[in-house]
């Protein structure tokens, strides 16, 4: 999609930083602008908006490299806490991810199924300078012949560790409800029979990829606030669609494009890379993430403008449906009727709930638009547009 009336470039932005003229503001404060300015003067007044979601984030992890021993050892499995890491790499590289469980889980000895510490769990302990057990066993070789390593880490004593998530910041997301007759358990959280309550995950209108919802500045190289430090975009998340149903706006009204990211563990605070455990159906990492908007058209300026009251979703019924790869939409839902705590479905009002947090995303766009405006972050030139996926 062509960007209509070009009003600055990056360059332009990086040069206003420098100089501590940009003007910076969050998506939420950019509705507002973008109806008491217009889109003329929004795309020219404003260089920068920044967006922030929190939610969990089930397709991330880490690599990790922990040093060789004396004598090496080529590390054929691991454990971190218990809980198995890729190691199927090199001698001393891992993949711990964030779902994986522990082997001994001690609520999954008491109720099958359930778990409550995983991948996403060693991940914020190792943020937070906890020690972790690491076991290491191998095969031996003529080069590496040790069988067996263990040890106590830190996140300090690695010699290298990188955030590295397959998808996240999902554009747009389902609303779930269950319109079974028994509760279930899901990854959107515990959803009770006969529409007892809807869940929703998106930040609606400061998530990132609903303010640029064509990835018209998006892409290979982007910048971001990734927990907590400064991250990159480094290509289409899996699962990643571009052609999807979108409302008269633009903006995609069911899951969409996703983001593969990447970042310095060792840079990150536990406060934005939280393991969690979702009852019933496991573990998984909630990731703070932040993409700067630069103001490069009208048409980014009226899509950074959006509101709740113009962002839809769909309303999938997990406890029927989904399981069986239908996903029939039950209906469209506005982001302001699910964040007002009652929508209507049937005839029937239904509580809402997120299981993100709209107010650790407004602290993200915030940091990061302060980032901006001091000088501590500058914008990047993406080299392949996430629109041409």
């Amino acid at each position: 999609m062509a960007q209509r009336k070009v009003t600055k470039t990056i360059d332009d932005i990086n040069r206003r930083i420098r100089s501590g003229t940009v003007v910076v503001v969050t998506a939420e404060e950019m509705v507002d602008i973008v109806k008491q300015k217009g889109l003329h003067k929004a795309a020219r007044e404003i260089d920068v908006v920044t967006t922030g979601t929190f939610s969990p984030m089930c397709s991330s992890g880490a690599f990790l490299n922990f040093g060789q021993s004396k004598p090496p050892i080529r590390a054929s499995q691991v454990t971190l806490n218990g809980v198995p890491a890729y190691a199927g790499l090199a001698a001393a590289d891992l993949f711990i991810g964030a779902t994986e469980p522990a082997q001994d889980d001690p609520l999954n000895k008491v109720h099958p199924g359930q778990f409550k510490y995983g991948g996403g769990h060693v991940i914020q302990d190792l943020l937070q300078g906890n020690k972790v057990e690491f076991i290491a066993t191998s095969y031996t070789t003529d080069c590496y012949p040790r069988k067996e390593l263990k040890k106590q880490v830190r996140l300090k004593d690695l010699p290298y560790a990188m955030l590295v998530n397959p998808r996240n910041a999902y554009q747009n997301y389902n609303c779930a409800v269950n319109m079974s007759e028994d509760i279930i358990y899901t990854y959107m959280g515990v959803l009770r029979p006969r529409a007892g309550n809807a869940n929703y995950a998106t930040s609606g209108q400061l998530s990132p990829l609903l303010n640029d919802p064509y990835c018209l500045s998006i892409g290979l190289g982007t910048r971001i606030f990734l927990g907590g430090a400064q991250g990159y975009i480094t290509w289409a998340g899996t699962q990643h669609k571009s052609s999807v149903k979108r409302e008269p706006n633009g903006v995609p009204s069911e899951p969409g494009a996703t983001l593969m990211v990447m970042g310095n563990l060792k840079e990150m605070s536990p406060r934005w890379i939280v393991g969690v455990s979702i009852l019933g159906y496991g573990c998984s990492l909630t990731v703070g993430i932040g993409v700067p908007i630069p103001i490069l058209s009208e048409d980014l300026a009226r899509y950074t403008g959006v509101s709740d009251e113009e962002i839809f979703t769909q309303i999938i019924d997990y406890g029927k449906d989904y399981p069986h790869g239908r996903a029939k939409s039950l209906g469209k839902v506005s982001y302001a009727s699910l964040k007002s705590g009652t929508i209507e479905i049937n005839g029937q009002s239904v509580q809402t709930a997120p299981i993100s947090s709209y107010t650790r995303a407004k602290e993200i766009a915030e940091i990061l638009k302060e980032w901006i405006q001091t000088g501590q972050f500058f914008l990047s030139h993406p080299q392949h547009l996430l629109n041409d996926m």
